[in-house]
């Protein structure tokens, strides 16, 4: 438990995939990838008609990506292929055919707010206040840009990304259409969250599937939109003024 891991349960046509990290649910490549295969793989399960996506704990949603993997880039390659990692688990998202459900108990930082901006309807309670932090670093929010911007569009986008170090709030998240409902508690959310998951569970899976389509229309090009902004921040991320701004982070 202490690299993290990722787990699969499905019960009754929902499959809930949950991640977890020690480090505040942070996403190292290892927790990436079993990510984007866990969703490939329920998204090809005829028993499956819904997924939820959740991490566990009640603390932090997820920390973003992982500063102890960032420091240990050397590499333009080795640069791209981490950042490579939040892409193919945005572009498995996209391309599921269901309908995936987000419950974010807590905050969301970097890679974790594009996890949120990837799921089809999101959960959340009054402390999953969000922030965007790459800039703050030397890099930049090119790989989960396109979800948040798709989500909630290009001015509020903007605010997050230059604003990186600002937490906004989950009500300002609610009113942008990141989070489809806030809740006091996270009892409260679940059980708002367990009456839809149900009711999608027992809807019609292909018009379900003809939804998907139209909500994620225009995105087609993603699979080298995101892999040329993987690219970007692996070019970044091996800058001097990044890796003196992630050490700065790391000891605070």
């Amino acid at each position: 438990m202490l690299t993290g891991s990722v787990t699969t349960t499905i019960s009754e046509g929902i499959a809930t995939i949950e991640f977890f990290h020690p480090q505040s649910n942070s996403l190292p490549a290892s927790i990436l990838g079993q990510l984007a295969e866990s969703v490939n793989a329920v998204s090809n399960d005829p028993n499956v008609i819904v997924i939820l996506l959740r991490s566990a704990g009640d603390k932090a949603f997820c920390a973003g990506a992982s500063f102890d993997e960032l420091i240990a880039i050397d590499s333009l390659e080795g640069g791209k292929e981490f950042f490579s990692g939040f892409a193919n688990v945005i572009n498995a998202m996209r391309k599921s055919p269901k309908l995936i459900i987000g419950r974010v108990q807590n905050k969301a930082v970097g890679g974790g707010v594009g996890l949120a901006s990837s799921v089809d309807y999101c959960f959340a309670t009054t402390k999953a206040s969000i922030k965007v932090s790459e800039l703050a670093v030397g890099i930049g929010p090119f790989v989960v840009g396109p979800a948040v911007e798709r989500k909630i569009g290009t001015s509020a986008m903007s605010q997050l990304a230059v604003d990186a170090t600002q937490w906004y709030s989950a009500q300002w998240a609610l009113e942008k259409g990141l989070y489809s409902g806030v809740y006091e508690t996270e009892e409260l959310m679940d059980a708002a969250l367990e009456i839809l998951i149900k009711k999608l569970a027992n809807s019609n899976p292909e018009a379900m599937r003809e939804l998907k389509k139209i909500f994620w229309k225009g995105t087609e090009d993603w699979d080298q939109l995101l892999m040329e902004r993987a690219g970007i921040s692996g070019r970044l991320v091996l800058s001097e003024f990044t890796r003196n701004a992630i050490n700065s982070f790391k000891t605070k």
